[in-house]
Protein backbone atom coordinates (compact mmCIF):
# COMPACT_ATOMS: atom_id res chain seq x y z
CA UNK A 1 0.00 0.00 0.00
CA UNK A 2 1.25 3.12 -0.96
CA UNK A 3 2.05 6.23 1.46
CA UNK A 4 -0.54 8.32 0.07
CA UNK A 5 -3.43 5.72 0.03
CA UNK A 6 -2.21 5.00 4.24
CA UNK A 7 -2.00 8.94 4.41
CA UNK A 8 -5.67 8.87 3.35
CA UNK A 9 -6.65 5.95 5.38
CA UNK A 10 -5.37 7.71 8.50
CA UNK A 11 -6.79 10.93 7.98
CA UNK A 12 -10.66 9.66 7.38
CA UNK A 13 -10.00 7.52 10.32
CA UNK A 14 -8.67 10.56 12.34
CA UNK A 15 -12.02 12.50 10.69
CA UNK A 16 -14.32 9.47 12.44
CA UNK A 17 -12.61 9.32 15.87
CA UNK A 18 -12.80 13.31 15.80
CA UNK A 19 -13.66 13.66 19.89
CA UNK A 20 -14.28 10.05 20.43
CA UNK A 21 -13.12 9.33 23.92
CA UNK A 22 -14.98 6.24 24.64
CA UNK A 23 -15.01 2.97 22.74
CA UNK A 24 -15.40 -1.04 23.17
CA UNK A 25 -12.53 -2.70 21.15
CA UNK A 26 -14.03 -6.44 19.81
CA UNK A 27 -12.76 -9.12 18.07
CA UNK A 28 -14.94 -10.47 15.30
CA UNK A 29 -13.78 -13.45 14.00
CA UNK A 30 -15.88 -16.19 11.75
CA UNK A 31 -18.82 -14.14 11.88
CA UNK A 32 -21.19 -14.88 8.48
CA UNK A 33 -22.53 -11.67 7.01
CA UNK A 34 -25.84 -11.94 8.04
CA UNK A 35 -24.53 -12.08 11.86
CA UNK A 36 -22.56 -8.85 10.89
CA UNK A 37 -25.30 -7.41 9.62
CA UNK A 38 -27.73 -8.05 12.27
CA UNK A 39 -25.40 -7.03 14.82
CA UNK A 40 -24.33 -3.59 12.89
CA UNK A 41 -28.02 -2.79 12.74
CA UNK A 42 -29.20 -3.68 16.32
CA UNK A 43 -26.31 -1.17 17.43
CA UNK A 44 -27.48 1.26 15.09
CA UNK A 45 -30.63 1.89 16.50
CA UNK A 46 -28.82 2.64 19.62
CA UNK A 47 -26.61 5.42 18.04
CA UNK A 48 -23.55 2.68 18.45
CA UNK A 49 -21.53 2.67 15.47
CA UNK A 50 -18.57 -0.09 13.99
CA UNK A 51 -15.57 0.16 12.52
CA UNK A 52 -12.63 -2.45 11.51
CA UNK A 53 -9.51 -1.07 11.56
CA UNK A 54 -6.05 -2.21 10.53
CA UNK A 55 -4.10 -2.23 14.08
CA UNK A 56 -1.15 -0.14 13.10
CA UNK A 57 -3.00 2.53 11.09
CA UNK A 58 -5.45 2.35 14.13
CA UNK A 59 -2.34 2.54 16.68
CA UNK A 60 -0.60 5.57 15.23
CA UNK A 61 -4.01 8.08 14.94
CA UNK A 62 -5.32 6.65 18.28
CA UNK A 63 -1.69 7.87 19.42
CA UNK A 64 -2.26 11.16 17.85
CA UNK A 65 -5.46 11.68 18.87
CA UNK A 66 -4.63 11.17 22.41
CA UNK A 67 -5.62 7.82 23.24
CA UNK A 68 -3.42 6.07 25.60
CA UNK A 69 -3.68 2.77 25.00
CA UNK A 70 0.04 0.98 25.23
CA UNK A 71 1.73 -0.53 22.54
CA UNK A 72 1.53 -3.61 24.23
CA UNK A 73 -2.26 -3.79 24.82
CA UNK A 74 -4.65 -6.83 23.90
CA UNK A 75 -6.27 -4.67 21.58
CA UNK A 76 -3.86 -4.65 18.64
CA UNK A 77 -3.56 -8.66 18.90
CA UNK A 78 -5.48 -9.98 15.81
CA UNK A 79 -8.23 -8.01 13.82
CA UNK A 80 -10.05 -5.73 15.82
CA UNK A 81 -13.40 -4.03 15.48
CA UNK A 82 -14.00 -0.62 17.61
CA UNK A 83 -17.22 0.27 18.81
CA UNK A 84 -18.41 3.66 19.50
CA UNK A 85 -21.39 6.16 20.23
CA UNK A 86 -22.56 9.08 18.65
CA UNK A 87 -20.80 12.24 20.58
CA UNK A 88 -22.38 12.52 24.18
CA UNK A 89 -22.81 8.65 24.64
CA UNK A 90 -20.83 6.97 27.70
CA UNK A 91 -18.78 4.26 27.51
CA UNK A 92 -21.69 2.33 29.84
CA UNK A 93 -24.37 2.59 27.26
CA UNK A 94 -21.77 1.39 24.67
CA UNK A 95 -21.04 -1.15 27.08
CA UNK A 96 -24.63 -2.10 27.61
CA UNK A 97 -25.81 -1.81 24.50
CA UNK A 98 -22.92 -4.76 23.18
CA UNK A 99 -23.79 -6.50 26.56
CA UNK A 100 -27.15 -6.99 25.51
CA UNK A 101 -26.72 -8.10 22.30
CA UNK A 102 -24.36 -10.55 22.75
CA UNK A 103 -26.24 -12.24 26.14
CA UNK A 104 -29.39 -11.72 23.82
CA UNK A 105 -31.69 -15.41 24.08
CA UNK A 106 -32.28 -14.99 20.60
CA UNK A 107 -29.22 -13.78 19.23
CA UNK A 108 -26.42 -15.30 21.61
CA UNK A 109 -26.09 -18.81 20.12
CA UNK A 110 -25.03 -16.84 16.61
CA UNK A 111 -22.06 -14.90 18.20
CA UNK A 112 -21.23 -17.57 20.59
CA UNK A 113 -17.16 -18.07 20.15
CA UNK A 114 -17.75 -15.30 16.76
CA UNK A 115 -17.68 -12.32 18.84
CA UNK A 116 -15.33 -11.09 21.73
CA UNK A 117 -14.26 -8.40 23.79
CA UNK A 118 -11.08 -6.97 23.90
CA UNK A 119 -11.79 -4.36 26.63
CA UNK A 120 -12.91 -0.83 26.50
CA UNK A 121 -11.24 2.58 26.36
CA UNK A 122 -13.12 5.08 29.10
CA UNK A 123 -12.17 8.87 28.41
CA UNK A 124 -9.24 7.79 26.26
CA UNK A 125 -7.62 5.34 28.77
CA UNK A 126 -8.10 1.74 28.86
CA UNK A 127 -10.33 -0.08 31.09
CA UNK A 128 -12.00 -3.82 31.62
CA UNK A 129 -15.15 -4.42 29.68
CA UNK A 130 -16.93 -5.30 33.13
CA UNK A 131 -15.68 -1.97 34.41
CA UNK A 132 -17.10 0.00 31.29
CA UNK A 133 -20.43 -2.05 31.67
CA UNK A 134 -20.42 -1.28 35.39
CA UNK A 135 -19.73 2.48 35.15
CA UNK A 136 -22.64 5.31 35.60
CA UNK A 137 -24.07 6.48 32.48
CA UNK A 138 -24.44 10.66 32.32
CA UNK A 139 -27.91 10.50 33.33
CA UNK A 140 -27.19 8.31 36.41
CA UNK A 141 -23.76 9.74 37.51
CA UNK A 142 -26.32 13.38 37.84
CA UNK A 143 -28.87 11.44 39.85
CA UNK A 144 -26.32 10.12 42.19
CA UNK A 145 -24.98 13.36 42.67
CA UNK A 146 -27.65 15.57 43.27
CA UNK A 147 -29.47 13.06 45.49
CA UNK A 148 -25.66 12.81 47.35
CA UNK A 149 -26.81 16.84 47.68
CA UNK A 150 -29.99 16.33 48.67
CA UNK A 151 -30.28 13.61 50.95
CA UNK A 152 -28.01 15.97 54.05
CA UNK A 153 -29.51 18.78 52.98
CA UNK A 154 -32.89 17.41 53.46
CA UNK A 155 -31.88 16.49 56.68
CA UNK A 156 -30.45 20.00 57.17
CA UNK A 157 -33.90 21.75 56.17
CA UNK A 158 -35.44 18.78 58.96
CA UNK A 159 -33.16 20.32 61.59
CA UNK A 160 -33.63 23.77 61.28
CA UNK A 161 -37.48 23.70 60.60
CA UNK A 162 -38.61 21.25 62.94
CA UNK A 163 -38.21 22.79 66.63
CA UNK A 164 -40.00 25.86 65.00
CA UNK A 165 -42.90 24.09 63.53
CA UNK A 166 -43.14 22.37 67.41
CA UNK A 167 -43.16 26.11 69.07
CA UNK A 168 -45.64 26.85 65.93
CA UNK A 169 -47.84 23.95 66.95
CA UNK A 170 -47.59 24.49 70.96
CA UNK A 171 -48.68 28.32 70.67
CA UNK A 172 -51.47 27.37 68.30
CA UNK A 173 -52.74 24.59 70.81
CA UNK A 174 -52.61 26.98 73.39
CA UNK A 175 -54.52 29.87 71.92
CA UNK A 176 -57.30 27.09 70.38
CA UNK A 177 -57.75 26.15 74.39
CA UNK A 178 -58.79 29.84 75.68
CA UNK A 179 -58.09 30.88 79.24
CA UNK A 180 -56.09 28.38 81.23
CA UNK A 181 -58.72 26.20 83.01
CA UNK A 182 -58.38 26.51 86.73
CA UNK A 183 -57.19 29.77 86.53
CA UNK A 184 -58.98 32.50 88.98
CA UNK A 185 -60.94 35.11 87.14
CA UNK A 186 -58.74 38.61 87.49
CA UNK A 187 -59.13 40.40 90.68
CA UNK A 188 -62.06 42.85 90.76
CA UNK A 189 -60.87 46.15 90.88
CA UNK A 190 -60.19 47.63 94.60
CA UNK A 191 -63.02 50.33 95.63
CA UNK A 192 -61.67 54.02 95.19
CA UNK A 193 -60.59 55.68 98.74
CA UNK A 194 -61.50 59.48 98.64
CA UNK A 195 -58.35 60.99 99.98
Amino acid sequence: MSKVIKQMQMDAIRQTFDGVRDMVVLSIKGLDCQGDYALRATLRKKNVRMMVLKNSLARRVFGEIGLQIPPDSKFWEGPSTYVWGAPGTSIAEVSRAIDGELKNPKTAAKYKDKVTVKGAVAEGAPVTFEQAVKMPTRQEAIAAIIGAILGPGGSIAGCLTGPAAQVASQIKTISEKGPAEGAAAPAEAAPATAG
